[in-house]
């Protein structure tokens, strides 16, 4: 467990490092479009995958990014303890959750049924 605190608050360089990641993202997509008449699509491509990499490889260098990260490798860590079903419990639970949503569906088809016939009695 760690034991240190952390800050919620940026500084500057970090504002600047998300803003430039930003717009090195929107330079990407800016450059397909630009270009549509003048390149080939997948050197436009090219563009757009470059731009979207370099712009997350800048915001991971701030603290947002370093937190995100550090997030990642915990939520990797979390799912190597999880205990999946097998394949007959997995069966099993699916077969019931259908008997019991048939069982539902009639039971509520004949709750309408009994309060339509309930209610022409009582009109008509």
């Amino acid at each position: 467990m760690s034991t240190h605190t952390e800050t919620s608050e940026s500084g500057f360089l970090d504002i600047v490092k998300l803003a430039v990641g930003a717009a090195v993202m929107i330079g990407g997509l800016y450059g397909y479009y630009y270009y549509e008449a003048d390149v080939a699509l997948p050197l436009r491509v090219l563009m757009v995958l470059g731009g979207t990499g370099v712009g997350i490889a800048i915001a991971m260098t701030s603290t947002q990014g370093q937190r995100l990260w550090h997030f990642i490798q915990g939520s990797r860590v979390e799912i190597r303890k999880v205990v999946w079903p097998t394949r007959q419990e997995t069966t099993q639970t699916a077969i019931a959750v259908f008997v019991f949503a048939l069982i539902m569906a009639l039971f509520f088809w004949a709750l309408d049924s009994g309060l339509l016939w309930l209610t022409r009695r009582l009109v008509g």
